[in-house]
């Protein structure tokens, strides 16, 4: 299977740089807000970090006290801002999350942010994952919600307009560039190939902006409208 590797585009790569540098976007108002509150304790952990990007997160976990940090991402322009990072309870592995292999029952903590939209077997995803996770692991990711996916093209003068839900499957975007594959499906879609892996919901949040970040970032107004992201913790049974 071919699989898109858009944040090695040099084009987008520079637009999502700058995006993060600027702190314009949804990740410090609302993705880490919400993933953050789910999150266990991670001292003693060993946690794996699917889409790690720039690595913040691996840093973040490793100096929390998590004993092993894997961040896998298989963009090599995003792994060679992570490489940067010094820490011997860090190593990143260059991959889709769908291609990488690790030990049964070796990990902890599995933590995705705002990729699992990129792939196209979910169920298989998280298949893998389960085989990961040591019994009572856990799974917390985020990822674009579903009225999102569904029209990624329907945002209008006020509001969204959303259609086409219940048809499953591929969306190109345009997103910094155009031609950006994305996968759409219900958010009942994804609580049932959770269940079907083998893991049990513990909680699903769909977390609005702040009043103050809107306050401070008014783009944002437009996320009090519909949710932007689904956010998810479940425990492998």
């Amino acid at each position: 299977m071919t699989r898109q590797n858009i944040y090695d585009d040099a084009e987008f790569f520079e637009g999502y740089e700058r995006l993060r540098s600027e702190d314009s976007g949804l990740n410090s108002a609302i993705d880490q807000p919400a993933l953050t509150s789910l999150l266990p304790d991670v001292t003693g952990l060993r946690v794996v970090d699917l889409g790690c990007g720039f690595g913040t997160s691996c840093r973040d976990f490793a100096l929390a006290g998590a004993s092993s940090v894997v961040g896998v991402d298989p963009s090599e322009r995003m792994l060679e801002v992570a490489r940067r990072i010094d820490l011997p309870a860090v190593t990143f592995i260059r991959g889709f999350a769908e291609d990488v292999a690790l030990p049964t029952g070796s990990v902890d903590l599995v933590v995705s942010s705002l990729a699992f939209h990129y792939v196209e077997d979910l169920d298989a995803l998280f298949t893998h994952i389960r085989t990961w996770l040591a019994q009572s692991g856990v799974l917390v990711f985020s990822m674009e919600h579903p009225v999102i996916t569904a029209s990624p093209d329907g945002r209008l003068t006020s509001g969204w307009l959303v259609r086409d839900y219940f048809s499953r499957g591929r969306r190109d975007t345009s997103w910094f560039v155009n031609g950006v594959n994305k996968y759409h499906r219900t958010v009942s879609d994804v609580v049932a190939a959770l269940a079907r892996a083998g893991f049990v919901l513990d909680a699903l949040l769909e977390p609005e902006p702040s009043r103050e970040a809107v306050t401070d970032q008014p783009s944002l107004a437009l996320h009090l409208d519909r949710p932007a992201l689904l956010v998810i913790k479940a425990t492998a049974r």
